[in-house]
């Protein structure tokens, strides 16, 4: 086969808490974010941007989840502050997805830019994977929180896609049971009357 399909064919998530060192190095990070920026992107308006996030930036990253947690739910139990400061801390580095919509444009709605951006965050899923990595594209509440976005430097108007978790999965993981092919594709060859 060829070893780009094998890429794709292999790409899976891989649960946060699995990813460990070594993350990607800069030179590798360098090779994952060029893949990104090859994502269809109607207008050329490079709706996505990324903060990498990496050793002590973390637990700094952690205190964020923390404080925005006890803004969004003043009566949080301690046992969910102490899950919620573990979760930047589950891989060895994190890339931020940032989307910046460009309202009201004539060529490419805002769906379409958000999709440019989905996009970009998968090509640096599949660039991690055929460089031996493991990742997973998680988002949940934080991903929404004013208070997370602000301390990551992002205007209210742009959205998080995303974190992406990078690091090094325990073992090659198995084949992964994948959906049938059949299920999920029709052929349309003229109207229905």
């Amino acid at each position: 086969m060829n070893a780009l399909l094998e890429t794709l064919h292999s790409r899976q998530s891989v649960p946060a808490n699995q990813l460990t060192d070594p993350a990607p190095n800069e030179e590798q990070l360098n090779q994952i974010l060029q893949c990104a920026i090859t994502a269809p992107d109607h207008g050329k308006l490079r709706p996505w941007r990324f903060i990498v996030i990496r050793d002590e930036a973390r637990h700094a990253l952690a205190d964020v989840f923390v404080k925005a947690a006890k803004i969004r739910e003043p009566d949080i139990s301690e046992q969910k502050l102490e899950r919620l400061k573990e979760k930047p801390l589950r891989s060895p580095l994190i890339v931020v997805i940032v989307t910046t919509l460009t309202k009201d444009h004539p060529k490419a709605p805002e769906i379409e830019q958000t999709l440019s951006a989905g996009a970009a965050t998968q090509l640096m899923q599949l660039g991690a994977t055929a460089l031996g990595f493991g990742s997973v594209w998680l988002s949940g509440a934080n991903a929404y929180d004013e208070t997370v976005k602000q301390a990551l430097g992002i205007e209210t108007k742009d959205q998080i896609t995303g974190f992406l978790y990078l690091g090094t999965p325990p073992a090659t993981p198995g084949p992964r049971k994948r959906p049938e092919l059949s299920d999920h594709v029709s052929h349309w060859s003229a109207p229905v009357s």
